[in-house]
C-alpha cells in the first residue's frame, strides 16, 4: 500500500494525477458516444457531454486544497499570487475577446477553453513570481 504524502505539494501532485487520468477517461467515453450518427441522445447525452467537466472542476478544488494545506507562509504567498495572476490573465483574455465576438471580430472559442488558459495563467502567474520576487515557489 502506497504512503500518504508527507507534504501538501506531493499530496496535489497525487490529486493532479488522478484528476486527469479520470479527465483523459471520460473525454474518451465522450467522444466515443457523442458527436456521430448513432450518437446517445437525451439526458445521457448532457451527461456524457458534461462528464469531463467534472475532474477540470476537480482540478480548480486541488490548487484549492494546496492552498489550504500549504503550512509555509511564503510558499502560500507565492502560490496565492500565481493564482490571482492566473484568474486575472484568464478573465482579462475572456473578456476582451467576448468583446471581439460580439462585435464580430472574432470567431467564438467554446468556453472550457477558459479553463486551459487560466491553466496557463498558472505558468504566467510563476513567471510573475519569478521575476518579482524572485522565486516561483518551483512552480516554473
Amino acid at each position: 500500500m502506497l504512503n500518504k504524502p508527507k507534504t501538501a505539494h506531493g499530496r496535489y501532485l497525487i490529486r493532479l494525477f488522478v484528476l486527469m487520468s479520470l479527465y483523459i477517461a471520460l473525454l474518451f467515453v465522450a467522444v466515443r458516444f457523442l458527436g456521430r450518427p448513432d450518437a446517445v441522445t437525451g439526458p445521457l447525452a448532457y451527461g456524457l457531454a458534461f462528464a469531463p467537466a467534472v475532474p477540470v472542476i476537480g482540478i480548480f478544488w486541488a490548487v484549492a486544497r494546496l492552498l489550504v494545506e500549504q503550512t509555509d507562509e511564503y510558499q502560500r504567498l507565492l502560490l496565492v499570487r500565481q493564482t490571482l495572476v492566473a484568474t486575472g490573465f484568464a478573465l482579462s483574455l475572456a473578456t476582451g475577446w467576448g468583446f471581439l465576438e460580439q462585435f464580430n471580430l472574432a470567431t467564438h472559442i467554446p468556453a472550457y477553453y477558459w479553463a486551459v488558459i487560466w491553466f496557463a495563467g498558472l505558468g504566467v502567474g510563476a513567471a510573475f513570481n519569478r521575476f518579482t520576487l524572485g522565486d516561483s515557489g518551483g512552480c516554473a
